[in-house]
């Protein structure tokens, strides 16, 4: 496939079913949040602002903190303080499927086939059979794996089970797309098609959150926000 053809195909996946703008869109509003577990302080008094179209990464060492704010922000850990506003009256906070998550370790099951794995998640949130397959398939072939889709898991590289995460969280269309080290498995050119859909759905109006180590990755979004255990250190 020619660059314009894979062009057309990434632009599509922000397009046709990427996140709405206006009235559905969200804001990120995270203000002085902690996180502990147990005597451990994971996040301390951290604050970020967001709004629709920008592309965040979230950078620092491993242990600074980035996987709990991801999980902070998509509400799968207990803040011990502080508070985060999705937008009130937002589509996004009154609706948990607005929300993506792509998960460091992709998550994925390994029974199931790539295919299947970007399906289960749209069928749940109950989109139309016709059109869950639909988005599933380009979904896949954005990322790469258009001749992959009918392989189990557990047959595929590492890298082609990252890109077969990336594409679950895509094919969501979400408003607010949370990315927990997307790339971290990738060579270079696959690492570089991650990064412009990620561009792709920010660019058509959803906010991303991308942590990330690689500072080129780092480089690609439109601010870099810094942590040190658990705390903002450069913003």
């Amino acid at each position: 496939m020619g660059k314009h053809s894979e062009h057309g195909r990434r632009q599509s996946m922000a397009g046709e079913h990427g996140p709405l703008r206006d009235e559905e869109s969200a804001h990120v509003d995270v203000s002085a949040i902690s996180v502990t577990y147990g005597d451990v302080h994971a996040l301390r008094g951290v604050s970020l602002v967001a709004g629709p179209g920008e592309f965040v990464a979230i950078t620092g060492h491993s242990g600074a903190g980035k996987t709990t704010l991801i999980n902070a922000i998509g509400g799968i850990v207990t803040l011990a303080g502080g508070q985060i506003d999705l937008g009130r009256g937002s589509r996004v906070a009154r609706d948990p499927s607005a929300v993506a998550i792509i998960p460091q370790g992709n998550g994925l099951a390994s029974v199931l086939t790539a295919y299947e794995n970007v399906l289960a998640p749209l069928r749940a949130r109950g989109h139309d059979p016709r059109e869950a397959a639909a988005r599933a398939t380009e979904a896949l072939a954005s990322v790469g794996l258009g001749e992959s889709g009918t392989h189990l898991v557990e047959e595929l590289s590492g890298g082609q089970q990252q890109r077969a995460a990336v594409a679950r969280g895509l094919a969501v269309g979400a408003r607010l797309l949370l990315a927990d080290e997307p790339t971290s498995e990738l060579d270079h050119d696959n690492r570089e098609r991650v990064l412009d859909l990620m561009r792709a759905q920010a660019d058509a109006g959803a906010i991303v959150i991308m942590t990330t180590h690689d500072p080129e990755a780092a480089e690609r979004a439109d601010r870099v926000i810094e942590l040190d255990d658990g705390e903002v250190v450069q913003h």
